[in-house]
């Protein structure tokens, strides 16, 4: 367990506030904003069969926050937890810990997570908010489409294209714990496409204990990058790239450092009317230095190709494949030790999904991906889903999911310590992690000012990760925890008057997890994650005239069973402030009300999450 918490027109109105506010459309018209996570086409929002809550460019804005993981807060269907002030937990329906590995998540199509755990550092993983044009988050399965690790959801960070993002913008802000800027600039280039370059940097506060020490978990990062666009959905090319280095302040034995370059290349072509092919590449290479636990240089290559075509007038056809080779090498220390300390990884699927219509108000998918990896071989990931449209703005949804994580090297090659006798040995034949998922969803909006969607699952889980007795002593990694979950998960949206929309969003989670039959186990199930039975969240947006708007979020999470953390209730605001067409100010204010709290982790070494207020100038010319 020691070695383990070791990894402890909506576009482009958004894209210029001077046209207009995403706050000032109406429900209907934010209902038609389109989606490519769910069927990997462009479908309406309001028509996509699946659990998945939206967060658009000016609920960034407006929420006031700083960083990727804070805006992902937005969510309701997300579970997001602050360990320290580098380190957060997130997850969907459950399974929430420092190392969670059931969430996929997707920055401009690159898969982020690292084959280390099967999860995100997300300290590493940041974007130019002011750059985001949508965040699509999908509760629930989605392993047909995008692979093994999306198990109980998958997260897609889209940026906006560079035709959208031209001129200069400049951004300033600072408050009691973070501080930071960034400076973008966009051009037309004479082959008739568009580019941006950007650069941000930003330095976080450590935070204290409850008993008023330091935790020394100072965060600070840089980060430049590019994109550059030509052409347009019928034949396009896109190139971008970032890179980045940061320091993460840690007690002895030093200070932790990251940093990562990538570059991705994408070709998309209409070949005829309902056919389209779309190809793409990239690089990502990352490094991690530990000191005490491991250093890693990790160099991921990603290939993937998709095929769309209408062989019939009442299907949709979608067909394609992927190959992705990773070269991992650890510099091991006497405390931890991945064994062989070089490896070489590799991924490859191909998969086909068909939509159906067998009515004009009723369609059936059915799709299938065959995934391969270095540890389990193939693993099969089947999808059915039923889509019946009660009404024009009526969805009614239901579907059967197959969906894997499959081992990563924490699960096979871990050992603590380097040299025997193990404390903490991988297990040589961990198996893939199984969720059979059945979800019944229903999406509406009964009238102009009213919409909301409402999903109840259950899943069932099999061959979950598990810490044995070894045969000579210490712990091994297996798969012997089976169990179900289930719950509800429900947001909407009510537009009172034209400048006053209210929103809420309701997440119900239980979990029965239980050792097998055969399990020696005495370390119990508690390390699966760590959960809470329910949250909630109410949001007010008011525009205040044509200059000022007012922000109001109230967020309730209950208490995590163990280690036990208590309930908390947390109230953030923010006041913004058109000063003029090109300047924005605005001040963010965070856990305003209430004490601080601990959102995760051992309450006795756990970091508080104080009050926090933020001033930010924004800038566009």
């Amino acid at each position: 367990m020691a070695a383990l918490s070791l990894f402890t027109s909506w576009a482009a109105c958004a894209a210029d506030p001077k046209v207009r506010d995403l706050a000032d459309l109406s429900l209907e018209q934010l209902s038609n904003i389109e989606v490519t996570s769910v069927s990997r086409r462009a479908e309406r929002l309001q028509d996509a069969a699946a659990s998945i809550f939206v967060i658009t460019a000016d609920d960034i804005r407006r929420s006031g926050v700083s960083s990727l993981p804070e805006a992902l807060r937005l969510a309701p269907n997300l579970q997001v937890a602050r360990v320290s002030a580098n380190s957060y937990a997130i997850s969907a329906r459950g399974f929430n810990n420092a190392i969670g590995n059931k969430l996929l998540v997707l920055i401009d199509g690159r898969t982020v997570y690292t084959p280390l755990f099967s999860g995100v550092f997300w300290d590493s993983q940041d974007v130019m908010l002011e750059d985001v044009e949508r965040i699509e988050v999908i509760s629930g399965p989605g392993a047909t489409l995008w692979g093994a690790n999306a198990v109980n959801g998958v997260i897609n960070v889209i940026t906006r294209p560079a035709g959208e993002t031209q001129g200069t913008l400049l951004a300033a802000g600072g408050g009691n714990q973070t501080k930071g800027g960034a400076a973008r600039y966009g051009g037309e280039m004479s082959s008739g496409g568009h580019y941006r370059v950007y650069g941000q940097y930003f330095d976080r506060a450590n935070t204290e204990h409850a008993n008023g020490t330091s935790v020394f978990d100072d965060w600070n990062s840089g980060r430049i990058g590019f994109r550059a666009d030509w052409g347009g959905t019928a034949r396009g090319f896109t190139m971008q790239g970032d890179a980045y280095r940061g320091e993460l302040d840690q007690a002895l034995p030093g200070t932790q450092r990251i940093s990562g370059v990538n570059l991705l290349a994408r070709w998309n072509r209409q070949l005829a009317e309902n056919s389209s092919v779309r190809v793409q590449a990239y690089y990502d290479r990352t490094e991690r230095t530990q000191p005490g636990a491991f250093a890693e240089h990790l160099d991921i290559f990603d290939l993937e190709f998709q095929h769309a075509l209408r062989p019939a007038a009442s299907h949709h056809l979608l067909w394609g494949g992927g190959y992705r080779y990773a070269f991992d090498r650890v510099d091991n220390s006497a405390a931890l030790a991945f064994l062989p300390a070089d490896r070489n990884l590799r991924w490859a699927n191909v998969f086909v999904q068909d939509e159906i219509a067998l009515a004009p108000n009723l369609d059936l998918t059915l799709g299938v991906k065959a995934e391969s990896n270095v540890y389990t071989g193939v693993e099969w990931l089947p999808n059915a889903r039923l889509a019946w449209k009660a009404a024009a703005n009526h969805l009614l949804w239901g579907s059967v999911s197959r969906a894997a994580r499959a081992p990563s090297r924490l699960d096979r090659d871990l050992f603590s310590p380097a040299k025997p006798p193990f404390l903490l040995a991988g297990g040589p034949n961990f198996q893939s992690e199984v969720s059979k998922v059945f979800e019944l969803g229903y999406r509406s909006q009964p009238m102009s000012a009213v919409s909301y969607s409402i999903t109840a699952f259950h899943h069932i889980y099999d061959r979950l990760r598990s810490l044995e007795p070894a045969p000579g002593g210490g712990l091994v990694i297996d798969n012997k925890i089976d169990g179900t979950g289930n719950g509800v998960e429900a947001w909407g949206s009510y537009q009172a008057t034209q400048a006053w929309r209210l929103s809420a969003g309701l997440l119900e989670l239980r979990q029965r997890l239980a050792l097998r039959s055969d399990s020696l186990s005495t370390q119990g199930v508690a390390a699966e994650g760590n959960d809470p039975k329910h949250q909630w969240m109410l949001r007010s947006s008011l525009n205040l005239g044509r200059a000022y708007e007012l922000d109001m979020t109230v967020r309730h999470v209950s208490a995590l069973p163990s280690p036990l953390v208590p309930a908390y209730t947390a109230f953030d605001a923010r006041l913004g402030w058109r000063v003029s067409r090109d300047l924005e100010l605005s001040l963010t204010g965070q856990n305003l009300f209430g004490p601080a709290h601990i959102e995760f982790g051992n309450p006795a070494t756990a970091s508080l999450v104080e009050r926090s207020v933020f001033l930010k100038a924004l800038w566009r010319m």
